[in-house]
């Protein structure tokens, strides 16, 4: 019953994102089914899943910029960065509610830009081939390097005393790559109380919004699936080729291209697109000619067409309960 396309997912919590790509096979009956970035089980959110030859567009989608809504809980650290660690370096009573605005202020502009962050120790980032997090339930220590990322938007939404902590509701648009659960402790480390976070939700990844997600528990695949050219045509300019073109694109031939196909010369891929809306595959530019770097076979229908916009999932009623995580994921941004 599957075929080709890209879904969208929310994720909830307490689903690591293993349990959603199982969940997403079986309902469309293929074990073809990859994602485009982890989430931890805590997170709730956004997960792009790419099914049968689709998969080849996840490779394009893993590092596009994305956007987080979290909260950021100040007055005490985390052995994991986040809300599922034991508590570390708690500050008195009601200290971290005196913290003065202005830093806070201060304290996020300096993690805003261009920076170095350090990753979090329980990441799944390999250390000599093994995952960071395994290493530190095993009881080693592991320091990871500092790694450039971008958070080109930390906004801060508003702020909750809670008990004597003081809790951030922020936004967060950042490169990938970026660790949000990272910011919440830089953050409590430069205003001196300790930080970590107790809530994230991932809303969007490059032009795929959490709002055009499907619910695990009410997801009908057949109908929710984004077409492999509709997909490929929200993260690349479209090239339209004629029927021969398509045909000798589809064998893996170059093809000349006339002025009109082009008329965009900024660089990077094209999604090529034949004349009955089928993705043919993604090509670049070689001159006037253009060659293609990856195909798509017959699996990929053609599609609606290349300006659709994604489409929420229909219910078909609950879903079987998803075993409980049993380890954490990597969730950078």
């Amino acid at each position: 019953m599957s075929s080709s396309g890209i879904l969208l997912v929310d994720k909830p919590q307490g689903w690591t994102s293993h349990d959603a790509v199982a969940r997403t096979r079986r309902l469309a009956g293929t074990r073809k089914v990859g994602h485009a970035g982890t989430l931890d089980p805590m997170a709730t959110g956004l997960l792009v899943l790419g099914i049968e030859s689709s998969t080849r567009l996840l490779t394009y989608v893993v590092g596009l910029d994305k956007e987080y809504y979290a909260t950021i809980r100040l007055g005490a650290a985390s052995t994991t960065d986040d809300a599922e660690g034991e508590l570390i370096g708690e500050v008195p009573a009601a200290g971290a509610t005196a913290i003065d605005p202005a830093g806070i202020t201060a304290g996020i502009a300096a993690l805003t830009g261009d920076i170095e962050q350090v990753p979090s120790s329980v990441s799944a980032i390999k250390v000599d081939g093994k995952r960071a997090y395994a290493l530190v339930r095993s009881g080693e220590e592991v320091v990871l390097k500092s790694r450039a990322v971008t958070v080109s938007a930390f906004e801060l939404l508003g702020s909750t005393a809670v008990d004597g902590y003081l809790d951030l509701e922020v936004r967060v648009e950042c490169s990938s790559g970026t660790y949000i659960r990272a910011l919440a402790r830089d953050l409590g480390a430069a205003l001196g109380v300790g930080g970590h976070l107790t809530a994230l939700r991932r809303t969007r990844i490059g032009p795929f919004q959490v709002a055009d997600a499907g619910e695990l528990d009410s997801l009908d695949v057949a109908s929710s699936l984004i077409p492999p050219a509709a997909a490929a045509a929200l993260l690349f300019p479209v090239v339209n080729l004629d029927a021969q073109q398509a045909i000798d694109l589809g064998h893996g031939k170059r093809i000349a291209l006339d002025d009109a196909q082009r008329a965009d010369t900024a660089p990077g891929l094209r999604a090529a697109i034949a004349p009955d809306g089928r993705l043919v595959g993604l090509l670049e530019l070689r001159g006037s000619n253009g060659k293609s770097v990856v195909n798509f076979p017959s699996d990929a229908p053609a599609s609606a067409p290349t300006n659709a916009a994604p489409t929420n999932a229909a219910p078909t009623g609950p879903a079987q309960s998803s075993p409980a995580p049993t380890s954490p994921e990597e969730s950078p941004a």
